[in-house]
């Protein structure tokens, strides 16, 4: 009987003892400062979704922001009635402090670009996803137009950064079909490291994932974000990416049954869990929205060409943890 793998697991290392360092290097909790009024204005749009800080300073940093009528300098703190204008809009900072945070696993398929706006008129994924009252939607990283697969939308800024930071080094995990056939020097090579354009580049872990004729399926994992690092890697080695799924990212899966341009909304408990993965504060804000698949678009991928997004059992190892999850039927997607 097929089982369904977790939407979040939050364990996903070898042992307690990596689960610990990878907790302890990701963040630590910040402390509050009760012996200043308010909060630091990048702090508190981040959280509305408004921009990350790293954003946020920078409009700070360009003179777009004013507060209370004068251009807004690092360090200034918002308070009870202060007035905020960016870019020449007024900004209703207010509301921003009670808004939860919202995480959504959205299916991408193939032919859609991850941006707001395209010039070429293609597809955009941001199109796709429900509509927020306040804030915007934020991808948590990128894949190109021909992959397809798990990508993170949130409404919180810090915590996309946190989960795109370099410094986090959290693994993303894809299936892969190659054309030919891969020895076990060709492995050896890609785990080693291969030289690329831009720096010496490597997959964390290659998993063998079954394929018939001149297909092969792998499941590969890589630490970094640089632009088609897994089609260049495979390349590199005259080897031909016939299809690309990220499966997987951090400790979040993508969903069984999940079909393309379907999207799935954390539950307050799964969102409680990456929150604490990342070192932010848990919220446990009941959400009006239920956690759902939201379109019954049907996947573009035909089952006899469809990739094994379960573990290989090597791998299931590594994720397995002593109690296993449970599951409401009901608040998830279904075939």
């Amino acid at each position: 009987m097929k089982t369904q793998a977790p939407v979040i697991n939050i364990k996903p290392y070898a042992d307690d003892k990596d689960a610990a360092d990878i907790t302890t290097k990701l963040a630590t909790t910040p402390k509050s400062d009760n012996k200043l009024e308010g909060e630091r204005i990048q702090k508190v749009l981040a959280r509305g979704g408004v921009g990350s800080r790293r954003e946020v300073e920078r409009w700070i940093s360009e003179g777009l922001l004013q507060l209370n009528g004068q251009t807004a300098t690092l360090g200034d703190r918002l308070k009870a009635g202060d007035d905020l204008v960016l870019k020449g809009r007024p900004l209703k900072w207010e509301k921003f402090s009670v808004q939860p945070t919202r995480v959504l696993i959205y299916h991408k398929p193939t032919g859609e670009v991850v941006t707001r706006n395209d010039p070429e008129d293609r597809p955009v994924v941001f199109k796709k996803l429900p509509k927020l009252l306040t804030g915007r939607w934020i991808a948590v990283g990128r894949l190109d137009i021909n992959t397809q697969g798990l990508l993170l939308f949130t409404n919180n800024g810090e915590l996309a950064n946190r989960l795109m930071h370099p410094s986090s080094e959290i693994d993303r995990e894809y299936a892969v079909r190659i054309l030919g056939e891969v020895s076990d020097d060709n492995l050896a090579q890609l785990k080693k490291g291969v030289q690329l354009e831009d720096g010496l580049a490597k997959f964390d872990d290659i998993q063998f994932n079954g394929g018939e004729g001149a297909n092969r399926w792998y499941h590969v994992t890589v630490k970094e974000g640089r632009n088609r690092l897994v089609r260049r890697l495979w390349e590199a080695l005259e080897f031909q990416v016939s299809r690309l799924m990220r499966v997987r990212y951090g400790p979040v899966f993508l969903p069984d049954g999940l079909g393309a341009r379907q999207t799935y909304e954390l539950t307050p408990k799964e969102l409680d869990d990456l929150l604490s993965f990342v070192g932010l504060p848990t919220e446990r804000f009941e959400h009006t929205v239920k956690p759902r698949a939201q379109s019954k678009a049907k996947p573009q991928v035909k089952a006899s060409d469809k990739p094994n997004t379960r573990q290989s059992k090597s791998s299931d190892e590594r994720y397995r943890t002593e109690k296993k999850p449970s599951y409401d039927k009901n608040k998830r997607p279904r075939r």
